[in-house]
C-alpha cells in the first residue's frame, strides 16, 4: 500500500515521525491529496474499516495534537476515515487512548487493511516501535477482522472502550 503524508512542520523536527518516514523511504510527503487518497482524520464520522482497502494510498496529516481541529477543518481529501481507539506507544503520548504519531496512525491502518508486513517495517524504524505494537496487538486483530460498523461497537464493548463513539 502506498503511504503519504501531507506535513505541516509544526512539531520538533527531531521527533517528527513523518519525516522519518520521508526519510527511509516508508512514506511519500505530498503538497496535495489525490482523490483516491484515504485520509486519516481523528474527526471523521466514519471509522476505517477492512472495507476501505481498495483505497489508492494511505495519507497522513502531520501536525500538531495542538493545532489538528484546525489543520483538518479544512476539508483534506473526499475519503476520510478515523482510527478505532488504540494506545499510544510514542514516549510523548504513551499509552495515552489515540494521541497517535503518525507513524503509528499509518502502521495502524496498514495492520486494519490487511499489510501488516508493511506495518511492522515501518515500526522497525522506531525505537518505541514495538511498544505500540505489543499494547495494541489484540486490538488491530480484532480490528483487522471487522465487517462493519456494528461489530466495532461490540469489540469496543469487550474492551471496556467508549461505545459512545461515532462511526
Amino acid at each position: 500500500m502506498r503511504l503519504q503524508v501531507l506535513m505541516f512542520y509544526q512539531d520538533d523536527p527531531k521527533k517528527c515521525t513523518a519525516a522519518k518516514m520521508v526519510k527511509f523511504g516508508l512514506a511519500q510527503s505530498v503538497k496535495k491529496i489525490a482523490r483516491s487518497g484515504l485520509v486519516l482524520d481523528p474527526f471523521s464520522e466514519r471509522t476505517l474499516l477492512p472495507r476501505d482497502r481498495h483505497a489508492g494510498s494511505i495519507v497522513g496529516i502531520d501536525c500538531s495534537w495542538r493545532l489538528a481541529g484546525k489543520e483538518f477543518s479544512h476539508g483534506l481529501g473526499s475519503v476520510r476515515r478515523k482510527l478505532p481507539p488504540l494506545f499510544a506507544g510514542n514516549p510523548t503520548n504513551y499509552s495515552k487512548l489515540s494521541m497517535l504519531t503518525t507513524a503509528e496512525a499509518m502502521a495502524a491502518a496498514l495492520f486494519i487493511l490487511g499489510f501488516k508486513e508493511q506495518a511492522l517495517a515501518l515500526l522497525d524504524k522506531f525505537r518505541w516501535g514495538h511498544t505500540f505494537y505489543e499494547l495494541n496487538e489484540e486490538l488491530l486483530g480484532d480490528y483487522a477482522k471487522l465487517t462493519g460498523e456494528d461489530h466495532l461497537v461490540h469489540v469496543l464493548h469487550e474492551y471496556g472502550l467508549d461505545v459512545s463513539q461515532k462511526t
